[in-house]
Parts: structure tokens; sequence; C-alpha cells
């Protein structure tokens, strides 16, 4: 009888640490009418029309974009902030040669790499940015190194880089940023000026930006963006990747946003506020906002590019009105990589 008493209260007790464990399991988990959490991924857009690139080409561009949406999803499936899936994401495209952000960046008038990026939290509406800088290896770290560890908001060229240096993040000599690609193309530029040195730069030449968006399982948005600017830019020129509300913008309260495109217009028309106030405003969904923002108002001021944005809801929109964006979505039904008009 006592023997029995014994395994009845063990049992109890067993029942009991079972309990408490899945309550303390269950606290980890979402709501059940939580989002999903998401990631979204661009990686600049342009005339990228069918037959551009070879098939190996558009293999080694898929597979850079694979890793980046794998390694922010993968945060984002461990619990992780939505920060934290957006530096990871992009610190990939910024070490891939492919795109205009980190090692494989367009050159300046003057033949350098000038590096722009920014970060914004849509939990806190913290923001960091950095501008002109051209020894960081990955600017979006720096920017949210700015964000984290300061009480400003931008630091630009060498103030950045002395920030970089007290901060210990990773230093490069110019030569790092270098590929074949985008020396032939400010060749190309260079020649051009010779004979008109206000010849507007070709289309191609003012996009490869990368940017990234993504939710969280605690419901926080965050976006980021990263770009070697414009082919052939001058006079320690900016545009609109690091700056907030232009380029990069995020809010619990409305969405996330990534531009990419002729980063002047984008500063004009502060597009990714935009499209956040008239989610949160006027009540759009994130798909129309997006669609009115880039097909209406960036087309009537004659402006090119495209935008990535991701709602507190787990909406997604992908928009452009260049013949392509390179550019990826994963969530938990969703995974997919494009680069043209249709996905493909």
């Amino acid at each position: 009888m006592i023997k029995a008493k014994a395994i009845a209260l063990s049992r109890a007790a067993a029942g009991c640490a079972w309990l408490a464990a899945g309550i303390a399991a269950a606290d980890q988990l979402p709501a059940p009418d939580a989002p999903p959490v998401a990631i979204v991924i661009h990686g600049g857009a342009g005339a990228l029309a069918p037959g551009r690139y070879s098939p190996e080409e558009e293999a080694a561009f898929k597979q850079s974009l694979r890793e980046a949406l794998d390694a922010g999803y993968a945060v984002l499936e461990k619990g992780g902030a939505a920060l934290d899936a957006v530096e990871a994401a992009i610190v990939i495209l910024e070490d891939a040669p492919h795109f205009n952000a980190g090692k494989g960046a367009v050159f300046t008038s003057e033949g350098k790499n000038e590096l722009d990026a920014s970060i914004m939290d849509g939990a806190t509406l913290n923001a960091g940015a950095v501008a002109g800088v051209t020894a960081v290896k990955n600017p979006i770290r720096l920017a949210r190194d700015v964000m984290e560890n300061s009480e400003h908001v931008m630091f630009a060229g060498s103030g950045a880089e002395a920030f970089a240096r007290e901060r210990g993040s990773e230093m490069v000599t110019p030569d790092y940023f270098y590929t074949e690609r985008r020396w032939r193309a400010y060749e190309e530029a260079l020649e051009r000026s010779k004979e008109d040195k206000d010849a507007a730069a070709p289309a191609d030449f003012k996009f490869g930006t990368v940017g990234a968006v993504a939710l969280d399982r605690n419901g926080d948005l965050a976006a980021g963006t990263s770009t070697g600017g414009m082919t052939f830019k001058r006079y320690g020129r900016v545009g609109d990747a690091p700056v907030v509300g232009a380029g990069t913008f995020a809010d619990n309260k409305s969405c996330a946003v990534s531009a990419t495109g002729h980063g002047e217009y984008f500063i004009r028309l502060t597009i990714a506020r935009d499209i956040c106030a008239q989610v949160e405003y006027g009540g759009k969904t994130v798909a129309e906002a997006a669609d009115d923002v880039i097909h209406n108002r960036l087309d009537a001021l004659g402006g090119t590019g495209g935008v990535v944005v991701l709602g507190a809801d787990g909406e997604y929109a992908m928009p452009f009105n260049t013949l392509g964006m390179f550019r990826g979505v994963r969530t938990g039904a969703t995974r997919m990589i494009a680069i043209y008009g249709d996905d493909d």
C-alpha cells in the first residue's frame, strides 16, 4: 500500500512537471492568430530582360539570393529578432560580388567605391545609417552599430570610418571591393564623359542596391538597405539607401520597406515612408500602397525602381516599374526567387 501511494505521488509530481513544461513551452510559442515569420529581399532593379544573363550567371544570382533568404529565415525560425534577420540577409548580399553593395560595388567618377547603408527597427523607430564609407567590409553592420551605440542616426565619410574603427568593425583595403565587371562599367562611363561630361548614366548604372525586410515571432518589423550607389557618381553623391524614409523605413504600426532605384526620385518622394503612411493612415493594404507609390507617383515623376514591402500582418509586396528586379520571399508557406518581370 505504501509503495502504491509512492508510485501515485511520483506520477502526480511527474504530471505537474509535464504540465509546467508544457506551459513554459506554450509561453514561447506565437499566439494562434500571430502572423507567420517572413523575410523579403531584393538585389536591385533595372533593365533585367530574359536573355541578359547566361544560365550560369542567373544561377549565381539566384544562389546568392537563396543563401540570403535562408540566412535571414533561419534567424526568424529560431525565434530571433527581425533586425538580426535583416542584417544576416544583407551581409550575405554585401559579400556576394554580383550585386552593387559591399564587394562588387560600383565605382565613382574618381574610380573609388563609396558605400551607403541604413537599418531601422519597427518596434522602436530607432535607425542607423552610414554614407560614403570606403573601407568598411559590411556597411549594414556599421549602420546597426550607429543605431545601437551612438546618439546619432547617420555618420558619413571619414567620420563614419572613425566610428567604425572605434567600434572594431571589420575594415578592408579598397581593392577588396573591386570586380572586373564593375571596373569595365566605370571605364565605359569614363569614355562617355569625355564625349559629354553631362551625359546621363544609362539606367543600368543606377541600380543594384540590396535590401531586406523581416517580421519576427514577436510581431516586430525591421528593414535595411545597402548600396554602392550610382556608377560614375560625382562630388560625394548620396542616394536614397541611407536616407530613412526614402530608401528604408520600418514601423510596427504599418510596414517595413527597402527600396532600389534612381535614388534622387526616391528621396524627393520619400518612397518608403509614403508607402507605410498610406497603410497606417489611409487604410490601404501593403500591396495597394506599394502599387500606388511605384506605378503612379514614381512613374508620374519619371523615376524608376522598385521596393520590397512587408506588413505587420505578414502581407508582402514586391512591385517595380523596370524590366526586372532581383527579389525573393520566404514565409512558412512560400519560398520564391525571381529576377524578371514574371515570377521565374
